[in-house]
């Protein structure tokens, strides 16, 4: 069982830290242990039921008949308003719950509801990113185990492959060729796989090599495939304060390419880059660059 600090319920539920404490003394429906060294921690129980207490506020619930509920009453209005409401927060919430239940019925349904009712792009462009990004700060900040990083990133991982798969055209429809891989030492891989289902769905070739790509090694693919446009993420390799030198040898590597770059370590200082590189800060970017570039190709055909 996990344990947790009343700063990973603030930064998992949304709830400020006095909030919380707050209504510790005036509705006792949250009781911290305490160490042998008298330190507060909360388990996950608790924190499932600040994460449901947080849904119910949030949809117009008051804090003193939440506090009134029994489990089994709070269980049922959660479930209500998650199945019911298409409220991106609210969906998000789920995931976040399944995550930490690591209860793979719930992220099935959850998924299977939306994409019924808004399709798999849309699912992941509003529910799934925002989640992965709220996921990253969660780890980064020790709020969730490696177990349950794993278990939610994983189940994601198999949908995207499922999509990626069911995306095809034959050689006379596709429009573009896209290289796509992760640079030496990085493994995060969900967000490039994203990209990937969004430009096959447009009808483009790629060319997926994955994670922890040698340049050498994408140097001897380009030579065979000869891309049209190369994609790479950064979101933890190279070390931050080596990105730059990394883009500027990509860039001089492969001066005729177009080359797109994308992740926390691309987007979050300044990069010089040359005309032919462009850095992809959001999936709507990307999109309209697929889009547009699949117009332009399919164009010079007619």
């Amino acid at each position: 069982m996990s344990t947790y600090s009343i700063k990973d319920l603030e930064q998992l539920s949304g709830i400020k830290a006095h909030t919380l404490r707050i209504w510790e003394q005036r509705y006792h429906f949250i009781c911290p242990k305490r160490t042998e060294t008298n330190i507060r921690f909360y388990d996950d129980d608790d924190l499932k039921l600040v994460l449901n207490v947080a849904l119910l506020k949030d949809n117009g619930y008051k804090i003193s008949k939440i506090a009134a509920m029994s489990r089994e009453q709070m269980h049922d209005e959660i479930h209500n308003v998650t199945v019911k409401n298409t409220h991106f927060p609210d969906q998000i919430h789920g995931l976040t719950l399944a995550m930490i239940d690591m209860d793979e019925d719930r992220f099935e349904k959850l998924m299977a509801t939306n994409v019924l009712k808004m399709g798999f792009e849309k699912t992941m462009i509003h529910i799934i990113y925002p989640f992965l990004s709220k996921l990253g700060i969660l780890w980064q900040t020790g709020s969730i185990s490696p177990a349950q990083e794993h278990f939610i990133c994983n189940l994601i991982r198999q949908k995207l492959v499922v999509a990626i798969d069911g995306q095809f055209a034959s050689s006379a429809e596709t429009i573009q060729k896209y290289l796509v891989y992760l640079p030496e030492g990085e493994l995060y891989e969900l967000s490039l796989l994203f990209m990937t289902y969004i430009i096959k769905a447009r009808k483009n070739k790629v060319v997926y090599l994955g994670q922890n790509m040698l340049l050498e090694d994408i140097k001897s693919v380009y030579e065979v495939h000869k891309p049209d446009v190369i994609l790479t993420s950064f979101t933890s390799y190279p070390p931050i304060d080596q990105v730059q030198d990394y883009v500027d040898t990509l860039s001089h590597t492969f001066p005729k390419t177009i080359i797109l770059l994308s992740g926390y370590h691309i987007v979050s200082q300044p990069i010089q880059t040359e005309d032919h590189v462009e850095i992809i800060y959001t999936v709507d970017q990307l999109i309209n660059f697929v889009d547009a570039h699949s117009f332009v190709s399919s164009a010079r055909y007619e």
